[in-house]
């Protein structure tokens, strides 16, 4: 069974598209691309995942069930935002984290944060922009979730710290889940990548192997990322 399929999803935002009825299997132990320009529809697809908004037709299933509280508990979400309150230290975060979500590794976040050299007593608001990032992302790879649905983890960050995120992500999910990273940066995250999936004005225009795409085309990811996409 895929860890997450869309069966004719659609989504309608007045008279726009953003998703098309689209269909699509995404399977465990594999990092995969959701990989399209602003406006494709990739935060539509993941919104409709976590049951953040609801589908105007079609159907998107985690391991079989439609967005819900079972689901909810299964998949680890990252949005394309500070989602955080900034008047909360890390440290009231993990305990929040640690109350809220029944998988979640204290001693993994922790591990993380010390990576990074972060005293946890610090204050949101406090940190760089960069340095927020980072912990959101390190709260949502600190659950032992199935499902890691991650919207343009490394946009608003230097190279440097998209180097960092990437490790992060791919060293603290486990082979029995999925990750899925929303972007259009394809050169910063090729070298992750399992799989990979364009959409291109809520349509699903490709979904292939990265290894087999570039022994098919003689073209990296990203090459071929600016040929479908190019204005």
């Amino acid at each position: 069974m895929a860890l997450l399929e869309c069966k004719t999803l659609a989504k309608r935002y007045g008279e726009v598209a953003a998703l098309d009825g689209i269909d699509l299997s995404l399977e465990a132990g594999k990092v995969i691309g959701l990989l399209g320009p602003n406006g494709s529809g990739k935060t539509t697809l993941i919104k409709l995942a976590n049951g953040l908004i609801k589908p105007t037709s079609g159907q998107v299933l985690i391991e079989g069930m439609a967005p819900c509280v079972k689901t909810k508990a299964k998949v680890a979400y990252l949005p394309d935002r500070d989602f955080l309150p900034e008047y909360m230290s890390t440290a009231q975060l993990l305990d929040y984290y640690e109350d809220f979500f029944a998988d979640f590794d204290r001693e993994r976040a922790l591990g993380m944060l010390a990576d990074l050299g972060l005293d946890a007593s610090g204050r949101l608001k406090e940190l760089s922009r960069g340095t927020r990032e980072k912990v959101q992302l390190i709260l949502t790879m600190s659950r032992r979730a199935h499902a890691y649905l991650l919207d343009e983890p490394i946009a608003g960050v230097d190279p440097a710290a998209r180097d960092y995120i990437l490790r992060t992500i791919i060293s603290n999910y486990s082979p029995d889940s999925l990750v899925l990273i929303s972007t259009h940066l394809i050169a910063d995250i090729e070298s992750v990548l399992d799989d990979v999936v364009f959409l291109k004005q809520g349509h699903v225009v490709l979904h292939e192997s990265a290894e087999d795409l570039r022994e098919r085309t003689g073209k990296s990811v990203d090459s071929l990322f600016r040929e479908v996409f190019a204005c």
